[in-house]
């Protein structure tokens, strides 16, 4: 194969060009991103019933989720009730009577307690005598030892007789590392104690927020943006647990429960319409203002998503009609949401968000409207876009909007989405770009790398949610985690992608999905990144984005190639700064390929080595695991002899060249 690198400049590239997507699946976030340890830690966990099929959701409250008494035949009373609450928000709380000395309670944790040696965890909780006396004991307990612990003295009533609520803090650390660990709390006398809102957090928490390897993981991408908070979770199953905006502020003990729409995934009529997922929560620990400093540790920019109000139109036939007065609140979203990110300090959000520690704006320049909607007889989501759109440009003309085209691709709808778009075209800002999502095969990613190369150049595409399935993505193998997560699937995105970045005109952001997700807690699959308690997994679609987000150049630079474009997927970009060519291709075939790179006369080769990062594997099958990556990208130097470079089987190449330009 003879690849000519032309001195035609093509499009100029993003920065954004690559980015990530963040949603509560998969515990990705309460269980996963979001450092917190211990589980339903303010008693206010709903057990949530109800299915696709079965359109009726509801909820149980299941205060004691997660949490039993300690030892397990000690007499011991464990009460859920309301009454005088920390925080009306939250209005259940923990009711604790033992008749015997060291009785208690313990919490699950997940799958238990994981703690280093070499680090420091700060517990925290909420307190309040009813008649006791004494000191409450908190302890990590791994196979019925004691690890480490700590104890307070509990305040009794004041002289009137009040009995107030006082929150404890302080360190436990562990001398070995602990796995599968309980979480346990213990009454040194016999009496009555009431407890609230639980937390074990590692010190070493990013922003004192966000798990730190899962953090690192995310910045290793080199990624240009991050859409949050979802993703169907924005939508909700119902209109009730959408995700809100106002409901992610304050102190986290203030910030109300919600039931997560993937705790109803899988229920069928077999199972009741109940599943494992049931308890599936949003603690709110990571909010917009989290997310926000998440952008800022990440260095990206930040394009958040609301609903339109719409449930999932999947899920829901639940909606707020666009000519009712409800609707205004979900524009006021939008408005609040921009002036928090955005507003001076003097102003009622951009105050909040000072009071929250960040005085200075956030830099928010786009805002997605809505997530997967489409247009039908019932959504009239094209009216209510035009709505959205017009009061949020009145207000912030310049803010840039991310519509919609739904689910499916190459469907009637997504035909009908574009038409609607493309028609408003000469309104100026009515659209920036559109998310697209598209969950297919690995042969569909091989077959389209031309599949962006005729499309109309006004109205920009946002590749919003992208993966190879090489299965049914909601019916994962049982015992395993990233058998999903091929090599195949990994170099078909890196194949279609290299059609993408070619067309970064029209193209302008990308991002796979899901991010994250717990093993044993899965509810979607393939994920760009696996985790357990204590590991992480970065697949071979993870290194795929890496290699792409590192390595972008400033602008296309056109390739000719004696052969046929789906052979050897292939892309080429001239980085400004480093002098350097930059050229990906993608081999998917079982033998090398030999290539061979030629140059117009507008390039030089210098005298400086070029560099290969190559990822590659023995079979299309290859995967990474938990503590065992089979797929990794690895740079050497490379000499390009006469310009021939020897592409392995089932591989992707990211060519680095030094030159000297002309263009």
């Amino acid at each position: 194969m003879k690849l000519t690198i032309t001195g035609k400049k093509g499009a100029d590239i993003p920065k954004e060009f690559v980015g990530l997507f963040i949603e509560d699946i998969n515990y990705a976030v309460d269980g996963g991103l979001y450092a917190e340890l211990l589980e339903n830690r303010n008693f206010e966990s709903l057990e949530a019933f109800g299915g696709e099929r079965k359109k009726d959701y509801c909820v149980t409250h299941d205060g004691l989720y997660a949490w039993e008494k300690y030892p397990e035949d000690a007499p011991v009373q464990l009460l859920v009730v309301q009454g005088s609450p920390v925080s009306t928000n939250n209005p259940h709380y923990l009711r604790v009577e033992t008749k015997q000395e060291k009785g208690g309670f313990c919490n699950k944790a997940y799958d238990g307690i994981y703690m280093r040696p070499d680090l420091g965890y700060t517990v925290s909780f909420y307190a309040r005598s009813v008649g006791y006396h004494g000191k409450v004991t908190a302890a990590i307990v791994s196979g019925g030892d004691v690890v480490c612990e700590k104890s307070v003295q509990v305040e009794a009533a004041d002289a009137f007789g009040w009995n107030k609520w006082v929150r404890y803090e302080f360190e436990l650390c562990a001398e070995r590392e602990v796995r599968n660990a309980a979480f346990v709390v213990l009454l040194e006398n016999p009496g009555t104690v009431e407890f609230d809102h639980f937390s074990m957090m590692p010190q070493d928490a990013v922003c004192g927020v966000f798990r730190r390897d899962l953090a690192e993981c995310l910045k290793d991408l080199h990624p240009g943006f991050l859409r949050f908070p979802g993703g169907c979770v924005v939508e909700g199953s119902t209109l009730a647990n959408r995700y809100r905006f106002r409901d992610t502020f304050g102190k986290r003990e203030e910030r109300r429960y919600n039931w997560n729409r993937w705790a109803t995934h899988e229920n069928n009529e077999e199972n009741g319409y109940h599943s494992v997922y049931a308890h599936y929560g949003q603690t709110y620990g990571i909010g917009f203002y989290e997310y926000f400093l998440l952008c800022e540790y990440l260095g990206v920019k930040p394009l958040p998503v609301l609903g339109v109000g719409l449930a999932c139109q999947y899920q829901s036939h639940e909606k707020v009609d666009p000519d009712s007065p409800e609707i205004y609140e979900y524009i006021q979203e939008y408005l609040d949401l921009i002036e928090f990110a955005n507003g001076d300090t003097d102003t009622k959000w951009g105050a909040v968000r000072a009071k929250m520690g960040h005085e200075a704006p956030f830099g928010l320049e786009m805002v997605g409207v809505g997530n997967e909607q489409w247009e039908d007889g019932e959504s009239r989501f094209f009216e209510r876009y035009q709505l959205f759109e017009r009061e949020i440009h009145k207000a912030y003309p310049g803010i840039r909007l991310v519509g919609t085209a739904g689910p499916e691709l190459d469907s009637e709808r997504f035909h009908a989405a574009w038409d609607f778009y493309r028609a408003h075209e000469d309104g100026g800002n009515f659209v920036y770009a559109v998310d697209e999502h598209y969950y297919i095969r690995p042969e569909w990613f091989f077959g389209h790398t031309d599949y962006f190369d005729e499309v109309p150049r006004g109205t920009k595409v946002f590749f919003g949610e992208y993966a190879a399935h090489s299965t049914d993505p909601v019916k994962p193998i049982p015992g395993k985690a990233t058998e999903r997560n091929t090599l195949e699937a990994a170099l078909a995105e890196a194949a279609f992608m290299t059609g993408m970045a070619r067309n970064s005109d029209v193209v302008v952001m990308t991002c796979y999905a899901p991010l994250l997700a717990r093993v044993g807690y899965t509810q979607w699959n393939p994920d760009l990144i696996w985790f357990d308690d204590r590991d992480v997994c970065r697949t071979p679609s993870y290194y795929v984005q890496q290699m792409f987000a590192a390595n972008p150049g400033d602008h296309n630079i056109d390739l000719e190639m004696d052969g046929e474009r789906g052979q050897l997927p292939c892309q080429a970009a001239y980085d400004v700064d480093a002098g350097e060519l930059i050229v990906k291709m993608v081999n998917a075939s079982p033998e090398p390929q030999n290539v061979t790179l030629s140059y117009d006369k507008d390039w030089k080769r210098t005298g400086q080595p070029a560099k290969v990062i190559l990822l590659a594997g023995r079979e299309l099958s290859d995967i990474n695991t938990l503590g065992r990556e089979l797929v990794k990208p690895e740079e050497k130097a490379v000499s390009l002899e006469n310009g021939q470079y020897q592409m392995p089987a089932y591989s992707f190449a990211v060519l680095r060249i030094p030159v000297e330009a002309k263009i």
